[in-house]
């Protein structure tokens, strides 16, 4: 079966990074999706991973307890980075090469982002990292995948989360929820179906960039979707 996406750029909550814990980062869940990642890398797809950081701080988080939202924001960015350098030395120990670019400059740490040397690398087959967001506040990762995964001209854009796709409403809730399997970029925002933002879906639309929903924790999900099979929801 020849692989529908070959570059794809895969977005990760801070959340994801939790696993099963209350906070920070389950060291044997980032193992499993790693595991995964590499799977998908090894038959040859280009992988680029936007992170957030809200199992460490969001910027969110701040400003409810009287904090500029600026200031927050930026916290929130500081915090990302550590999740792409948790995550690149799993990746790297499991012998993937991978790069962490920063949107904001710490060279000590990460590649300052430069769209041109990002897809230079996917080229010569490295998993790029996007780290601390646009590198502006009042900006969502969100908006981040989809701003980057243009930029580096993806194929597809894959929003992981802990369901099987969007729902009509919040499946934890109500029992009775309907699993949408396709849905248009105009449902997803007039609908405030909560997929992403509405700036990412935006984005997304205007470079007919189609999203991918899906539960990371199933194990094989991001294999199968990559060869074009029918899994969570998309949005095109």
């Amino acid at each position: 079966m020849p692989i529908l996406y070959k570059r794809i750029l895969l977005k990760l909550s801070g959340e994801a990074l939790m696993g099963d814990e209350e906070y920070g980062i389950d060291p044997s869940f980032v193992n499993e999706l790693c595991d995964e990642i590499k799977d998908v890398y090894e038959i040859g797809v280009q992988i680029a991973i936007v992170i957030g950081g809200g199992n460490i701080f969001r910027g969110i988080q701040g400003t409810q307890i009287g904090m500029d939202r600026a200031t927050a924001d930026y916290m929130g960015m500081l915090a990302t980075v550590m999740n792409a350098l948790a995550l690149q030395d799993v990746l790297e120990k499991k012998d993937v090469p991978t790069r962490v670019m920063s949107a904001i400059e710490m060279r000590q740490i990460a590649e300052p982002y430069i769209r041109r040397r990002a897809i230079r690398h996917l080229e010569k087959g490295r998993i790029v990292i996007f780290a601390a967001g646009t590198g502006s506040p009042f900006f969502t990762t969100d908006t981040t995948g989809a701003l980057r995964a243009a930029e580096i001209k993806a194929d597809l854009l894959l929003k992981a989360t802990k369901v099987d796709g969007i729902y009509d409403k919040d499946p934890k809730r109500y029992p009775d929820a309907q699993l949408l399997k396709r849905i248009t970029y105009l449902d997803a925002i007039n609908k405030d179906l909560k997929v992403m933002d509405h700036t990412a879906l935006t984005l997304c639309m205007e470079n007919k960039l189609p999203i991918a929903v899906f539960n990371i924790k199933q194990k094989g999900n991001l294999r199968r979707i990559v060869f074009g099979e029918d899994v969570g929801s998309i949005v095109m």
